[in-house]
């Protein structure tokens, strides 16, 4: 009697992009591109240099508030404040992501060889996100703005998630909150308007992020085909609650207190601006055409996704 091994099982499978890769060739190359372009935040990048008077934080097309009418009512001095306690809060966001993606990337190898490569570059992911927590800590350390948790209930929903997450669910968020944090980090390391330090940091992110966001879109493409049909339906609605969820965590509120604005004035401009829905739906385009092709953007799921505000 033939035993079929698992590469057998999915061999000839495709999807609206084509055959699936072999996952052990992909993780081979992961693994070398790991060991090509890794980076220390800590000797790479340097914390001691002080910060430049006059520069941003972030892109000023990327605040948040940019172009609404209280962004025109302030002065430059104030939007940059804001730029330095949103990047604060994004780090912070990155940090709960990642701390989320570690669980759930160790839930998806714990029951698999540990000498296969595909484990192996998790586990490499792993090492990468971990770095990346610290780095983002560290960065907002250096600066006058608070670290900004998100809230309790969505520390809640994430708990939630991570426990009861199936496997295609799980790359699904992990490609949300990867992608459209990463679209815009490409704007911002060649953006020399910005401070070097968050330039610097945003350069190692996006590197070492190419590879996670090939692994979990690989990864995601084979289980949309081969995951039991209730558990691509549960992906579908899953994903499209976190999309709701990650839109509404995107920039904490408390951004706006802190910088001497009007809480709730400043929330409504944002949710009212063009502009704003332009930059984020912009961010998630190639997310949402890859989720698209693979059949994620279905049904109800689809319907969260618009809701969101990062579909159009």
């Amino acid at each position: 009697m033939t035993t079929l091994t698992e590469a057998d099982a999915v061999d000839g499978l495709r999807d609206a992009l084509g055959l699936l890769k072999d996952r052990e060739q992909v993780a081979e190359r992961l693994l070398a591109s790991s060991a090509r372009h890794s980076f220390d935040p800590d000797k790479e990048l340097d914390w001691d240099a002080p910060f430049e008077d006059g520069k941003w934080f972030w892109p000023p097309e990327l605040v948040s508030l940019y172009d609404t009418p209280l962004w025109k009512r302030m002065g430059e001095e104030q939007r940059i404040l804001l730029s330095q306690h949103e990047a604060a809060a994004l780090a912070s966001l990155g940090i709960w992501f990642e701390l989320i993606l570690m669980q759930l990337l160790v839930r998806h190898i714990y029951d698999k060889a540990a000498t296969s490569a595909h484990v192996r570059y998790a586990l490499t992911e792993i090492e990468d996100e971990c770095r990346h927590s610290k780095m983002f800590a560290r960065l907002i350390s250096r600066g006058d703005a608070p670290w900004y948790p998100v809230s309790r209930a969505h520390q809640n929903l994430g708990r939630l998630f991570k426990t009861i997450s199936t496997t295609p669910g799980s790359f699904t968020a992990t490609l949300l909150g990867e992608e459209v944090l990463d679209w815009m980090q490409r704007l911002t390391f060649p953006d020399e308007r910005v401070q070097t330090l968050v330039r610097g940091v945003t350069r190692i992110h996006v590197v070492e992020e190419a590879r996670h966001v090939r692994y979990a879109r690989e990864e995601l493409r084979r289980q949309m085909i081969t995951a039991p049909r209730w558990s691509q339906e549960f992906t579908r609605v899953t994903s499209g609650e976190f999309a709701r969820i990650f839109s509404i965590a995107f920039v904490n509120p408390d951004v706006y207190t802190n910088v001497g604005l009007d809480r709730a004035e400043a929330v409504a401009q944002v949710r009212a601006s063009g502009h704003r829905r332009e930059v984020m739906q912009n961010g998630s385009r190639k997310l949402t055409d890859f989720l698209d092709d693979i059949g994620v953007l279905r049904g109800a799921g689809r319907r969260l996704w618009k809701a969101s505000g990062l579909l159009a």
